[in-house]
């Protein structure tokens, strides 16, 4: 199982999960978090959720890209696809409040997996987080392009999509990317000590503030969430796009190596016209 949980009361549970070798996002990855997630929502007690990586590593690496087509089909309860989109968005309207405690790369949709999340923490020395699909000739497809400007403004999402860099987490916490960066030997016990000050308040009073917060702020629209990532999908299949792709192949994408250790530096090739 990559996921599993720890029930530490009815109020609080933290999830673990490890998808070696590298905690890609891909098709398992996928189908268990949608069963976590009915999970997560059939317990009517239930307040605060941690999730963290057990790969010290990397939180989320990214999406799995060999393999794309084989994610689950068809609309999931609040009418997106099911494949990701309708747990983010379903984390989000959730009565329940979900914390990302980052250790490690989250990249990609490893940094849109974070980006769904009500609150994020992250490793002052070990946590990266970069949106890179621009050095594999695309775009953020899982619902960067929505959120992202949202917790960090335009001109810095800009930043961010379009330089495809790593980004520290103190630069991500200046940012508004997460919430702040702990220190390393401090992030285990600061998340679980905020998560339990979460659980001993009123679940009536924690799902109140979400929803009134969730009305003022305007979540992204299904309609701008689907369009994206029916792009990016598409996005793939274009040669540039397949050419990139094929050649960070070559590197060692989707292997425990340098090339995915400092992606943020890798997808760039200097002088290098790949479409030759």
């Amino acid at each position: 199982m990559i996921f599993s949980v720890d029930k530490i009361s009815n109020a609080y549970w933290r999830v673990s999960f490890n998808n070696p070798p590298i905690n890609m996002f891909d098709t398992e990855f996928s189908k268990q978090l949608i069963v976590l997630m009915d999970e997560l929502e059939a317990n009517e007690h239930l307040q605060v959720v941690v999730f963290e990586s057990a790969n010290p590593d990397f939180f989320v690496a990214h999406v799995e890209l060999l393999n794309v087509n084989d994610f689950p089909k068809g609309a999931g309860k609040t009418g997106l696809s099911k494949s990701w989109p309708d747990i983010a968005k379903r984390l989000e309207q959730a009565p329940f409040v979900s914390i990302a405690s980052i250790r490690g790369r989250a990249r990609g949709l490893g940094s849109e997996f974070a980006q769904a999340f009500d609150i994020r923490f992250a490793s002052k020395e070990k946590a990266f987080l970069a949106q890179v699909e621009i050095g594999i000739g695309s775009f953020p497809g899982g619902g960067g392009m929505e959120r992202l400007h949202l917790l960090t403004g335009k001109a810095r999402a800009l930043e961010i999509i379009l330089s495809g860099n790593d980004y520290d987490a103190e630069t991500a916490a200046f940012y508004g990317w997460i919430n702040r960066a702990v220190p390393d030997a401090e992030l285990d016990n600061f998340v679980d000590q905020f998560a339990r000050r979460i659980a001993s308040f009123d679940k009536k009073a924690i799902a109140s503030i979400k929803q009134i917060m969730n009305n003022r702020a305007a979540l992204p629209k299904n309609e701008d969430i689907t369009d994206t990532q029916t792009q990016f999908f598409a996005s793939l299949a274009w040669p540039e796009a397949r050419q990139r792709i094929k050649n960070l192949f070559e590197r060692g994408l989707q292997q425990h190596g340098d090339l995915e250790l400092h992606l943020g530096k890798n997808v760039f090739v200097e002088n290098v016209n790949l479409t030759k």
